[in-house]
C-alpha cells in the first residue's frame, strides 16, 4: 500500500498540533470590470481625499484596491487620466444630485436653496477631492470645475427666471450663469473657514434671491429707454 503525502504548511502544522484553530483560504472576489473600475475610483478619491494628489501613485492605488499594478493599468492608461476620470465622476453625480432637487422645488426660494443645499452638504462631505483634483492643471485642463451640464442647468434656470421675474433674457441668462457660480465660491469658503454649513447656505441663497430681486426692482428700471410724452 503506497502512503499518500500530504505537504502542509508549518503554520498550518504548528496551529493543528497546539490545537489551534486554523485560518479559513481568503476567498477571492470576482468583479465585472464595470464593479471594478468603479473600485479603483473609489479608492483613489479615499487617497485623494485622505493625502492629497502630490504622492499619489498606481502602486499605492493598486495596494489599496487590493489588485495589482498591471490590472490599475488595464482600466487607465496612466495617473492622469484616472484622475480626470474620477474628476467627472465627482461633478457629474453632484450636477445629477442638483437637477434632481430642482425639480422638486415649489418656490423660487425652494429652488435657490435645494441646488445650493446639495452643493455645499456634498463638497462638506466630499469637497477635498474636488479641491485637490482641480488643483491639478492636467486634470482640469480640459474642463472646468462648472462645466458638466453647465449650459442645460443654466438655460433651464434661465427660463424658471425670466418666467418668475420678467426681465429680458439676455439679463435673465447672464445674472443666472453668473449666480451659477456662487455655490462652488460658497464650498471654497466652507473649506477653509469655521462657519456652519447652514449659516453658509443661508449667505449664499440670499445672496442669489437679491441678485434678481435687485435686477427686476433697479437694473431694468434704470436701463429702460426714457418715456418722453
Amino acid at each position: 500500500m503506497t502512503r499518500r503525502l500530504t505537504l502542509v504548511p508549518k503554520a498550518e502544522k504548528y496551529a493543528s498540533e497546539v490545537g489551534m484553530p486554523t485560518a479559513a483560504p481568503r476567498e477571492r472576489r470576482r468583479y465585472s470590470p464595470e464593479k471594478r473600475r468603479e473600485l479603483i475610483l473609489d479608492h483613489t478619491a479615499d487617497i485623494v481625499a485622505r493625502e492629497g494628489v502630490a504622492t499619489l501613485s498606481i502602486e499605492q492605488i493598486g495596494r489599496e484596491a487590493g489588485v495589482s499594478k498591471s490590472l490599475v493599468y488595464a482600466y487607465f492608461p496612466n495617473l492622469t487620466e484616472l484622475l480626470r476620470e474620477l474628476y467627472q465622476r465627482e461633478m457629474k453625480h453632484l450636477r445629477r444630485m442638483q437637477a434632481d432637487a430642482a425639480e422638486h422645488a415649489v418656490t423660487f426660494e425652494d429652488l435657490v436653496r435645494s441646488v445650493t443645499h446639495v452643493y455645499l452638504k456634498y463638497y462638506h462631505e466630499r469637497g477635498l477631492i474636488i479641491e485637490r483634483l482641480q488643483s491639478e492643471p492636467s486634470v482640469t485642463k480640459i474642463h472646468d470645475a462648472t462645466e458638466y451640464s453647465r449650459d442645460l442647468a443654466v438655460d433651464y434656470l434661465t427660463d424658471i427666471v425670466i418666467a418668475h421675474f420678467e426681465l429680458p433674457r439676455d439679463i435673465a441668462r447672464a445674472a443666472t450663469d453668473i449666480s451659477f457660480g456662487l455655490p462652488a465660491s460658497a464650498g471654497s469658503y466652507l473649506l477653509r473657514h469655521k462657519m456652519d454649513l447652514k449659516t453658509v447656505e443661508d449667505i449664499t441663497v440670499t445672496m442669489i434671491i437679491a441678485t434678481f430681486l435687485n435686477l427686476k426692482t433697479e437694473y431694468v428700471a434704470r436701463k429702460q429707454p426714457l418715456k418722453r410724452s
